[in-house]
């Protein structure tokens, strides 16, 4: 059987602009000759679609639209990701299924089995689980559909459910010809070989050749890398469509695996993923220009740069904002790195507003030690300023804090903390620094000083980061134990040989700044666990 597999980019809501990449993606299978068209999971609507399923008006609009997509399907059979009513019985009023559709009919639809309702995903509050698997009729073959997690259970790879059902087990008894899944499996580290190893699982089960459609694009936070392929029936990998990027794959069940592998490429895919989400976040939200504050520092150079891979230098507007404490260095480090870009730059001082919120706070504050407010009033001003721009000349301000310094509160909120988006948020401090060795891999882009200088916020004389913090490296080991695998503050003091008050006191940071982060913009999903999206932790609470 040939198959068109159609990588799309779709945008959530947006019907009409979500048919036509359908439709293309149609016309596309037909020109080449395939039996086959197939999509990803819930491409009609988007996904995710969240509270719009709610909506009774917007599942009339997906009918709709779905009903004028088949009509375009005559000589070519396609197998569309969208939502449908339950108009039979149950708890949830939607299934979340694939439109089987074939010469202007709709054949029939599949369900969704398996609704990940854990980490980001949230479908059980919407839909109904599938209730029977069944093999399709298509080019004179039977066929297996499958909705992305239902091939996960049998691989064993899930680690915070355990499905009552299998629906490739179930599948295995009906023993099909081959076997398509649609996915919208959003990315984060190592999530291709994950996926991967998953459909291959389900292929050798099945005894058959497996297709996969994976979403590609950003939706919010979620970055879904397609990466969509082919796997033969003993589970080798046939052919692989592009990551980050709409592709079309034309891939045929008869052919074998002939020792295509794939490698996860480690700080490349996070850097290609964070642009992607970048462009997106903008593009479909109507946005086209970026600013944000550049101070000499890594973190605000490495987002610096993301921005001009997604949006282009034109659109990219550098604000240099220092103060009695900012070294020299510091500001010939931002100019290089402008000019590196190519991007504009501003240079607007802090130092005056600064000296004015002193003078009138200094009644208020009499007897009173100087401490963070101080500092953080620098921070604030800055942010000002930043919105101001925003306002004014219609700048997004994109937020430069990291993963380490949210985890810590080594952030201050209403000042680095504004923005509309925070591109790095998901990013660890030595992520960071891996970002920027990728940046210049070829040439230096971001300047070597930026690189191998200590971390300061230079809000006061002398500051390091370390000041705060333990080393970053020290950081990052606590954070990647204790938020990707739910540790105990023992296990990480014993694998990583700290003190253990050391490790008990940055777990209670994490907790103690929770409050900080439900204030901060939406940030980019890159890891298994973002602070921004799919973590839910009390504000409140006494555990830790």
């Amino acid at each position: 059987m040939l198959i068109s597999i159609a990588q799309i980019n779709p945008t959530i809501g947006d019907l009409s602009g979500n048919a036509t990449l359908i439709l293309n993606g149609i016309k596309e299978g037909k020109k080449a000759g395939a039996s086959v068209v197939l999509f990803p999971e819930l491409c009609l609507s988007g996904y995710p679609p969240e509270d719009f399923l709610l909506v009774p008006h917007f599942i009339d609009a997906v009918e709709k639209a779905l009903m004028a997509i088949a009509t375009h399907t005559h000589g070519i059979a396609a197998v569309i990701g969208t939502v449908r009513r339950n108009l039979v019985s149950g708890e949830k009023a939607l299934f979340n299924s694939a439109a089987v559709i074939e010469n202007g009919a709709i054949l029939g639809y599949q369900d969704k089995v398996l609704l990940p309702t854990y980490d980001v995903f949230d479908e059980r509050r919407f839909f109904e689980p599938g209730r029977q698997m069944n093999l399709w009729t298509l080019a004179k073959q039977k066929v297996a559909i499958t909705i992305c997690e239902d091939i996960w259970q049998f691989s064993s790879t899930l680690k915070e459910t355990h499905y009552q059902r299998d629906p490739i087990v179930e599948l295995s008894l009906l023993r099909p010809a081959c076997a398509l899944n649609l996915s919208a499996s959003p990315f984060c580290a190592q999530k291709v070989s994950l996926r991967l190893h998953a459909a291959a699982q389900a292929a050798k089960a099945l005894e058959c050749p497996l297709a996969l459609c994976n979403q590609v694009g950003g939706n919010d936070s979620l970055i879904f890398d397609g990466h969509s392929f082919l796997m033969d029936r003993k589970g080798h990998l046939v052919a692989l469509a592009e990551g980050f990027k709409s592709d079309m794959l034309l891939v045929d069940t008869a052919k074998a695996g002939s020792g295509l592998t794939y490698h996860d490429p480690g700080i490349s895919d996070v850097y290609e993923a964070l642009v992607l989400g970048l462009k997106d976040y903008f593009v479909k939200s109507g946005f086209k220009k970026a600013c944000l504050g550049i101070s000499g520092g890594i973190d605000s150079a490495v987002v610096a740069c993301l921005a001009v891979a997604a949006l282009g230098r034109e659109n990219v507007l550098g604000v240099l904002m220092p103060s009695c404490y900012t070294e020299n260095e510091s500001l010939e480090d931002a100019y290089a790195l402008a000019h590196s870009l190519g991007i504009e730059t501003k240079k607007i001082s802090i130092e005056h507003p600064r000296e004015a919120f002193l003078e009138t706070l200094t009644p208020h504050f009499e007897g009173l030690p100087s401490d963070a407010t101080e500092e953080n009033i620098q921070a604030r001003i800055r942010g000002i300023y930043l919105m101001a721009l925003s306002n004014k000349l219609g700048y997004i301000v994109l937020s430069t804090g990291n993963k380490s310094e949210l985890a810590m509160g080594y952030s201050t909120l209403y000042g680095d903390m504004c923005g509309g988006l925070a591109v790095i948020s998901d990013v660890t401090k030595q992520q960071v620094y891996a970002l920027a060795r990728y940046i210049n891999r070829q040439q230096e882009v971001i300047p070597h000083h930026t690189i191998v200088r200590a971390p300061t916020a230079e809000l006061r004389p002398n500051q390091k980061d370390t000041d705060s913090l333990p080393e970053y490296a020290i950081v990052d080991a606590v954070l990647q134990d204790y938020i990707e695998e739910h540790a105990s503050a023992e296990a990480i003091a014993k694998n990583h040989a700290l003190p253990l008050p050391l490790v008990r006191d940055l777990i209670k940071r994490i907790h103690t700044n929770e409050y900080k982060r439900r204030q901060s913009p939406p940030g980019l999903r890159v890891t298994e666990k973002a602070f921004t999206i799919g973590r839910r932790f009390p504000i409140v609470q006494k555990f830790v």
